[in-house]
């Protein structure tokens, strides 16, 4: 099994940001503690930022560039490393952000989400790639309390139809759903069912929310072509108003449970 919650890789975008931001702090003879007090973020934080194993957010970026009097500069390099024309921000590894993240909010409305899957439906889903159902069900690793760390706080938010969309044999769905029985026993994880409706704007697409420990979000959106990542406080702010509406016509985690028995019990056996 791979070692969870590993962190993130450089990323050339990272490690310029941060060797700027550190010549400008040291010429300012500034020390990272400084920076950590003013942001409200621990030292180690600031360090990862400076190495490029951590990306900054925007409000990071503003206190510390007015700090250093820095005249903008900072804050503009931010900007180049994540214009729009990178549909996927360059310095943005989501299985990274997810195994790094505190906490993790995913909506699905056609299948059963990654981190939830078993080997027989990823593989299915997948068509018969096994690498990608191994890559997979490898990331279902930072779901457990890792000697090194605590386990993410998970919510699966599930349409209705997801229980009886069939995806291989029926064997296949019965062990995913019996799966996620399982898997609502965790007491870092819990899974709401969504009664199917059309009247929500979670009609228009999955999506996953990742809270960091420093409170930042990355969101996941998955479309057509390819899947997105994103911090843009707009998105952000769509995606939080998307929630609190699904999260207003889900079922109770209780009441989610009893529903997966009966949907097994009646379709799935």
């Amino acid at each position: 099994m791979p070692p969870r919650r590993q962190r993130p890789r450089e990323t050339p975008a990272l490690v310029a940001f941060g060797r700027q931001m550190r010549r400008l702090r040291e010429a300012k003879d500034v020390k990272q503690e400084t920076i950590a007090h003013l942001t409200k973020v621990s030292g180690p934080q600031v360090s990862r930022i400076e190495n490029g194993k951590k990306r900054a957010t925007r409000s990071f970026v503003v206190a510390v560039d007015e700090h250093l009097d820095a005249g903008g500069s900072l804050i503009s390099l931010w900007e180049d490393l994540n214009k729009d024309g990178h549909p996927v921000p360059i310095w943005f590894d989501w299985p990274q952000v997810e195994a790094d993240a505190a906490m993790l909010i995913c909506w699905q409305h056609s299948v059963i989400p990654g981190l939830a899957q078993t080997p027989a439906y990823a593989l299915a889903l997948l068509r018969g790639n096994q690498e990608a159902a191994d890559a997979r069900i490898g990331r279902q690793a930072i779901l457990t309390e890792g000697k090194d760390s605590s386990p993410p706080t998970v919510v699966l938010l599930l349409n209705e139809h997801v229980l009886h969309n069939p995806v291989g044999t029926p064997e296949t769905m019965r062990e995913q759903l019996e799966h996620l029985l399982e898997m609502s026993l965790l007491p870092n994880v819990t899974i709401q069912v969504v009664l199917s409706s059309g009247e929500h704007e979670g009609v228009l697409g999955a999506f996953v929310v990742a809270t960091m420990e420093d409170r930042s979000e990355v969101a996941y959106i998955e479309t057509a072509i390819r899947g997105i990542t994103t911090d843009n406080p707009s998105d952000l702010s769509s995606l939080a108003r998307t929630l609190v509406e699904l999260r207003s016509q889900a079922l109770t985690h209780a009441m989610s449970r009893e529903l997966i028995r009966k949907v097994i019990k009646e379709r799935w056996t």
